[in-house]
């Protein structure tokens, strides 16, 4: 997609073209500011490609497969008949919804944004108010030849992340799968060898055993999920081995091979571990590296006009911003995953809405992270705002925590899946709810409350004088609240 005039210099000009960079340009465009918008990948970028959009559709796939056949044939149904469903018809039905997506959601609204223009092509700094775009097909030469140069007033950074390659012994002669390959296999495997125990890999791993998988998953820490409630990742560990997902933690990867090759026989990988101090192998047919996300920083010159990256192992690259997504250049920008954790979608959008506003008008609006919301779309769902018991004590609250059972939930009981946990974090002094932490069905909906909750500090008492509607699962925001009152067990219904 061009659509590209021969304007001198730009108001603003958006080096991505995922969620940051999309919210921008709307801004921008609302603004009546002109703007040019470099697009170094597909369009919509990461969430609606290769993550949020097609991973979901994939994962309600599987959940209807699990359902299906432990109704008609008990649980444990699902490898011993996986050839109930055809595999290649769910890639399908992911391929066509986000076709869909990028379509309606990303070509249609380029389109009507009259003061936005596009190029493709991948960007770089030549000074504080110029980029040199070269084509996608020129692979060759150095950036610094060739290409068109744009002048802007001000440039937002939004490119994104990658997959994170962590250097295990023997991984470059492996190959392996990320997110990409996961979402688009050539075939169903037999066997799958899950490293990280996140989000992306706890959302894969379920999702592959619900295909009939045999899943392993390999987790560095203790736990998986280790920076959430241990009560959290305890109850969620015990529902994905219920699932068939076998989950091995403490584990340091030492090497890992891949023997058998096209005509030579069938394909294995093996991973060589420390697992809790004793040695471990584990073979599968397919490897899945679900060991987070890098900051896609370079390669754009931010060096040479002096623009700040993080220099930390754990957030390499990040581009360094303040909470009114300002870099230390002062015309320069950025927003999303190039900036660091946290990564998500929904935040991406409103740090890009927030640095074109700033940058347009001169503004100070500013970003919050402290009460954005986070799930992961495993089933049940886990969802989390604010702070967690550890984080409170750290922060020094005098900390207040109860925790309740989906079985004391009647709308749980009612649709027959009392899974799950809700945990409540508040301050022993003022009674303020500084956190909520939900794992149950649908608490990536449930989440939202929660939010609200937080983010205009309540009290346990707001909460338990809001009426909710009976029966729902969001009545468990309310009852756990009432449990640092009274015995919710020993109440009626509507209490």
């Amino acid at each position: 997609m061009s659509k590209v005039k021969q304007r001198r210099r730009y108001d603003l000009i958006i080096l991505g073209n995922g969620a940051a960079a999309f919210a921008a340009a709307i801004k921008a465009d609302e603004l009546g500011k002109s703007a040019l918008m470099i697009q170094g990948g597909t369009i919509g970028g990461t969430c609606v490609n290769v993550g949020c959009v097609p991973s979901k559709r994939m994962l309600v796939a599987g959940e209807v497969i699990k359902n299906t056949f432990e109704h008609d044939l008990g649980r444990g149904a699902i490898a011993r008949h996986n050839e109930k469903f055809d595999f290649s018809k769910i890639l399908r039905s992911k391929d066509q919804i986000v076709r869909a997506f990028r379509k309606e959601k990303y070509e249609r609204v380029l389109r009507g944004l009259s003061n936005v223009d596009v190029i493709r092509g991948f960007a770089e700094f030549v000074s504080r108010n110029e980029v040199r775009v070269r084509s996608l097909d020129d692979a060759s030469g150095s950036r610094n030849k060739g290409g068109k140069v744009f002048r802007g007033k001000n440039f937002l950074v939004a490119t994104g992340s990658s997959p994170t390659i962590p250097p295990f012994p023997g991984i470059e002669k492996v190959r392996y799968w990320t997110n990409v390959e996961a979402l688009s296999p050539l075939r169903k495997p037999e066997s799958l060898i899950v490293i990280g125990g996140r989000a992306l890999g706890l959302e894969f791993a379920q999702m592959y055993a619900r295909f009939g998988t045999n899943v392993t998953l390999l987790q560095r820490s203790k736990t998986i999920i280790p920076d959430e409630e241990p009560e959290i990742a305890e109850a969620l560990t015990k529902y994905l081995r219920q699932d068939g997902v076998r989950i091995v933690t403490g584990v340091t990867i030492k090497g890992i091979r891949e023997e058998g090759r096209r005509g030579k026989g069938a394909r294995r990988i093996t991973v060589e571990a420390d697992a809790r101090g004793k040695y471990a192998k584990f073979e599968a047919v397919a490897l899945l590296l679900a060991t987070g996300r890098s900051p896609n920083s370079l390669g754009l010159g931010l060096e040479k006009i002096g623009v700040k990256t993080q220099k930390n192992s754990t957030n390499a690259g990040a581009i360094i911003v303040n909470d009114e997504m300002r870099t230390n250049v002062p015309n320069i920008f950025a927003a999303g995953d190039v900036t660091g954790e946290p990564m998500l979608e929904g935040l991406a959008a409103r740090e890009g809405t927030i640095a074109a506003e700033n940058a347009l008008t001169r503004g100070h609006q500013k970003v919050d992270v402290d009460f954005v919301p986070r799930a992961i779309f495993t089933d049940p769902q886990f969802a989390t705002v604010g702070l967690t018991d550890a984080e409170a004590v750290r922060k020094g609250y005098e900390c207040s925590c109860k925790i309740l059972g989906f079985d004391q939930i009647s709308k749980a009981r009612v649709i027959g899946d009392t899974r799950g946990v809700i945990k409540m974090v508040a301050d022993e002094r003022t009674h303020r709810i500084l956190g909520i932490h939900i794992l149950s069905r649908n608490a990536a909906e449930l989440i939202h409350e929660a939010s609200l909750i937080v983010k205009n500090k309540y009290t346990l008492e707001d909460v338990v004088n809001t009426i909710h509607v009976f029966p729902t699962l969001s009545e468990s925001i309310k009852i756990v609240a009432q449990s640092y009152f009274r015995d919710v067990g020993a109440t009626s219904c509507c209490i």
